[in-house]
């Protein structure tokens, strides 16, 4: 499979007041919430929801990874789209996150997360990604 045929979503936000400095450039920190507003995007797409599954099985799916390259700053008001795209679920769950203006589809910020699938409460890592949640994100196969 290559990372054309990979699950991606699309969130187009709007930096708001509150997420900017006093120069008003968004804060480094707010990148890796726009990261999770389009992750989570992805997941309900694909009718994945990870509170339920815990809720069913008792496994959490902690972030054990994050990574941002700021290449050009938000600002206050600017319109962007944070772009998800799903690259691993067998092993750990990778994603990869791009932030592009509207206006001009500069390229702001790219990122990469990691999850791991953990069962609750023992606290003990897998070293798959269960069956059911692979296969609802369409890359069991890998």
């Amino acid at each position: 499979m290559n990372k054309k045929d990979k699950p991606v979503y699309e969130a187009r936000l709007k930096v708001p007041f509150h997420d900017a400095d006093p120069m008003q450039v968004v804060w480094h920190g707010n990148y890796i919430k726009y990261f999770e507003i389009a992750r989570d995007g992805l997941l309900d797409e694909a009718g994945v929801d990870l509170q339920s599954f815990f809720n069913n099985t008792k496994y959490l799916f902690p972030v054990i990874k994050t990574s941002t390259k700021h290449i050009f700053p938000l600002r206050h008001r600017d319109e962007f789209i944070c772009k998800a795209t799903l690259l691993e679920a067998k092993f750990k769950i990778v994603f990869e996150f791009e932030i592009r203006l509207v206006k001009d589809n500069k390229l702001c910020a790219k990122g990469k997360s990691e999850q791991a699938a953990v069962k609750y409460p023992e606290m003990e890592i897998l070293f798959n990604i269960p069956e059911q949640i692979q296969k609802a994100l369409g890359l069991n196969n890998e």
